[in-house]
C-alpha cells in the first residue's frame, strides 16, 4: 500500500479546467515483478480481509482520548506540477495514454451538468427478462467454451477470458479451486456470490449466466468487460476532474441503489472492483462479499481502506456501510488516494474511527459537503440512510443537473472510452502466466461436491 499511497508515482493532477479534451499522462512504469502483488489484476491495494483473519486479530478498537497521535492530520501527497492544459484540438494520443473528455459537449451537456430541472426518476429497474433468459437457458459446461489466456489472478483461483462454441462470444470464466477455498474458510461466501449474481440484472453489474463444477474446481460464466479496472485509468491519470468522478458515481449509485432494493450489501466497492466496458460505462465485478441482508449482519469482511466505522467496531451494519464506501470512493476519485490510509491496518482503523479528513482545497464546495455527509460515523446523519434513501445523494447539489434516468439507460457518453481492437481484444489486462493445471477433471473421488451443491 505505501508504494501506492506513499510513493513517487501516486500523485494527485492540477486541476483541470472546464472544456476540451484532456490529455492524461501516460501510465507508470511498472515495477520490478518482484515487487508486483499477485492480486487480481494490476497492482492494487492490500489484499481484502476476510472474518476469520478479523476475529483474531482486530477486535473492536477503543481510540483513548488522550492519544494525541490521533490528532495530527495525515500526511497527504504532494501535488505533481504538469502542463497546462488548452482548449486546442489535440492530436489522437498513444495507445497508452486515455483520453477524459469533458462533460460539456453537446452530447451531455442537456443531461450531465447543465442544471437543468431534474426529472422524476423510478428506482425500480426491470431485470426480469434476463433473469428468465439466464435461468431457462441450457446447463453450461467446460466443452461450451474455448479457453484462451487469463486475465487475473487470485488467492484461491484465476479469471479466463474464454470463447463461446455455440455463439462465438467472449465471457470471463471465473475458476476457484475447491481446496483452496475450504482453507481459506470462504465456503459461504463463495456460494452467497453464485448466489446472489443468479438473482440479479442490471446495466453497471457484470452478468453471471450459469456456473458448473468438477472434481477440483468451480466455474463461473460472466460477462468479459473488455476496458480493464477503473483503478487503471485512475493510477494513470493520478486522479480524476469533478466532473469525471461524478459520472462514474452516479452509476455506481444507481447499481448499489438496485442491490439494495433487493435487500443485497456488496461490501467490497473500490476501483479495482469497478470495470469498464467498451464504451467505457461501469461494470461492478466480484460479489465475493455481498450478502442477502433484509436487516443487519455482524459479519466482518471487506477491504481496510473502504471499511466503515460499525464494521470495525465489530457493530451490527446494513445497507450503509455501502454508502460510506461510496464516499471513501468519491474522495480517492476526486485527490487519488483514500481519506484514511497507513501501512499498519490498526492505525488505518482508528484513523477511520477518528474520521478527521484533510480536505484538499480544490475540491468543490458541493463535492466536499456531500462527502461529509456520507463519510460520518452517525448513522442517523449518513445520507443514504435516512427516510429518503439513496434520494438524498441523487438529490444534493453536487449532482445539479444529472438526469438519472439518461444515467440509468447508458444515455451519456463516457468520458473515457477505452480503445478496444475488436472482439476478445485483452490488452487492458495484465499478462500473466497460464496455469498447467487440467481443467474438466471428473470421476475423481470429490469430497466437498456436498459443499457447494448448486454450482
Amino acid at each position: 500500500m505505501s508504494t501506492y499511497y506513499n510513493g513517487q508515482e501516486k500523485k494527485p493532477l492540477q486541476r483541470q479546467q472546464t472544456d476540451g479534451p484532456i490529455y492524461l499522462p501516460p501510465i507508470q512504469q511498472q515495477p520490478p515483478p518482484q515487487q508486483q502483488r499477485n492480486l487480481d489484476v494490476g497492482l492494487k491495494r492490500a489484499v481484502s480481509w476476510t472474518e476469520d483473519d478479523r476475529e483474531t486479530k482486530t477486535q473492536k478498537i477503543v481510540i483513548p482520548k488522550d492519544d494525541k497521535t490521533a490528532k495530527k492530520p495525515d500526511q497527504q501527497p504532494q501535488q505533481m506540477q504538469v502542463s497546462q492544459l488548452t482548449n486546442q484540438q489535440p492530436r489522437q494520443p498513444a495507445t497508452a495514454t486515455p483520453v477524459i473528455t469533458t462533460a460539456t459537449t453537446t452530447t451531455t451537456a442537456s443531461a450531465f451538468n447543465s442544471g437543468s430541472i431534474r426529472q422524476p426518476y423510478t428506482s425500480i429497474y426491470n431485470d426480469q427478462a434476463i433473469i428468465h433468459q439466464r435461468v431457462n437457458r441450457p446447463k453450461l459446461k467446460l466443452d461450451d467454451f474455448n479457453i484462451s489466456r487469463t486475465l487475473g489472478t487470485g488467492s484461491f483461483g484465476r479469471v479466463h477470458l474464454i470463447q463461446s462454441k455455440v455463439n462465438a462470444r467472449f465471457y470471463a470464466m471465473k475458476v476457484l479451486k475447491k481446496t483452496e477455498v475450504i482453507r481459506l474458510k470462504q465456503v459461504e461466501h463463495t456460494n452467497n456470490e453464485k448466489h446472489i449474481l443468479e438473482s440479479v440484472a442490471h446495466p453497471f453489474l457484470v452478468n453471471m449466466w450459469g456456473t458448473f463444477q468438477d472434481s477440483n474446481n468451480l466455474y463461473m460464466i460472466m460477462d468479459y468487460v473488455p476496458g480493464g479496472e477503473l483503478f487503471s485509468v485512475l493510477r494513470r491519470s493520478q486522479r480524476f476532474p469533478d466532473h469525471v468522478a461524478k459520472f462514474y458515481a452516479a452509476e455506481v449509485i444507481l447499481a448499489i441503489e438496485y442491490l439494495h432494493s433487493k435487500d443485497m450489501i456488496y461490501r467490497d466497492l473500490k476501483p479495482e472492483n469497478l470495470l469498464l466496458d467498451a464504451q467505457g460505462h461501469i461494470k461492478i465485478t466480484d460479489f465475493g462479499f455481498a450478502k442477502y441482508v433484509p436487516d443487519i449482519t455482524w459479519t466482518l469482511c471487506g477491504t481496510p481502506d473502504y471499511l466503515a466505522p460499525e464494521i470495525i467496531q465489530s457493530k451490527g451494519y446494513g445497507k450503509a456501510v455501502d454508502w460510506w464506501s461510496l464516499g471513501v470512493l468519491i474522495y480517492e476519485m476526486l485527490a487519488g488516494y483514500p481519506p484514511f490510509f497507513d501501512d499498519d491496518h490498526l492505525k488505518l482503523y482508528e484513523k477511520i474511527l477518528a474520521c478527521r479528513i484533510k480536505w484538499p482545497t480544490y475540491f468543490d464546495a458541493n463535492g466536499k459537503d456531500l462527502l461529509k455527509r456520507l463519510l460520518t460515523p452517525d448513522l442517523t446523519k449518513r445520507f443514504g440512510n435516512l427516510k429518503a434513501g439513496s434520494e438524498d445523494i441523487k438529490r444534493h447539489g453536487w449532482f445539479t443537473g444529472v438526469d438519472f434516468n439518461r444515467i440509468l439507460a447508458r444515455q451519456i457518453r463516457a468520458p473515457y472510452v477505452p480503445q478496444i481492437r475488436g472482439e476478445g481484444d485483452a490488452s487492458h489486462f495484465d499478462k500473466y502466466p497460464e496455469t498447467q493445471e487440467q481443467y474438466g477433471v471428473t470421476g475423481q473421488n470429490d469430497p466437498y461436491r456436498n459443499l457447494f451443491p448448486d454450482f
